[in-house]
């Protein structure tokens, strides 16, 4: 009996940890577990929102972007049937809330999505895991979906576009001015930066972007590049206007070994 009792808690544990929706037309979905896959993944991504998980047998890998990026797929919603219920970064699910599912972008990362059926667009935040249907790239609030019109047909065709993330409660959204942009010129990140950190690995990257976000109205952001064959997550102070802007703000020695670099 007490063996029963301890699985019990246990599985309760992994469920509030890892929980996650499968995802169908208008919010009529299963949910399921998205879980690491192993150990040595574990450790790897210590960034919850970073792991590789498994549902359904697919493996989904959580993949880095950067403000500018673009897609396009299907887009779905979900409501009443998971009102209430947890999401898989382990909030609690307000189909009246501006908020989405997606398999690999980061959690919180804020994304603009047009339906490109009316041109008719709204913002999201990503907390949620879906839609586990591999014709769908993204899984919309009721309210998200009422925002682009597409209550009535259950799925419609989107482009996603990469506008900010949201770190430690700040989150960065444009204006509706700075929305009448392309999102690289609307300069979430400026034309040029300071490279502060440089990793092989995710975790210390991500690390580095929480700390010193928003260092004196500056952004950090992450760039997911290739050097000689080499992955490396790079860490960027953005903002600066001008060459000169990102000189005089090295030259005060808030970052040791930090060097600009131009963005676009």
């Amino acid at each position: 009996m007490n063996k029963k009792i301890v699985f019990l808690g246990i599985a309760v544990l992994l469920l509030v940890q890892t929980g996650c929706s499968t995802r169908g037309i208008g919010g009529y979905k299963k949910r399921h577990n998205a879980y690491a896959t192993d150990k040595q993944e574990t450790k790897k991504y210590s960034h919850a929102t970073m792991r590789p998980y498994v549902v359904r047998g697919v493996k989904y890998y959580p993949q880095v972007v950067s403000v500018g990026d673009t897609f396009k797929g299907v887009a779905s919603w979900y409501g009443p049937d998971f009102h209430g219920k947890l999401t898989s970064n382990g909030e609690t699910y307000n189909m009246w809330q501006m908020t989405a599912a997606h398999k690999t972008l980061p959690m919180n990362t804020i994304v603009r999505v047009t339906n490109l059926r009316n041109n008719k667009s709204t913002v999201v935040r990503i907390n949620d895991r879906g839609p586990f249907v591999s014709t769908r790239i993204i899984d919309l609030s009721k309210a998200a979906a009422k925002k682009i019109d597409m209550i009535p047909t259950g799925t419609a065709p989107v482009k996603l576009e990469v506008l900010g993330f949201e770190t430690k409660g700040k989150r960065t959204i444009p204006t509706q001015k700075e929305l009448q942009h392309s999102p690289k010129q609307m300069s979430m990140s400026g034309k040029y930066a300071l490279q502060i950190g440089s990793f092989s690995k995710i975790q210390g990257a991500i690390i580095t972007q929480e700390k010193y976000d928003n260092t004196d109205g500056y952004k950090t952001i992450i760039k997911d590049m290739q050097t000689n064959n080499k992955r490396l997550f790079k860490v960027w102070l953005s903002g600066f206007k001008s060459e000169q802007e990102a000189r005089a703000y090295k030259d005060k020695g808030k970052f040791q070994n930090a060097f600009i670099v131009r963005e676009d």
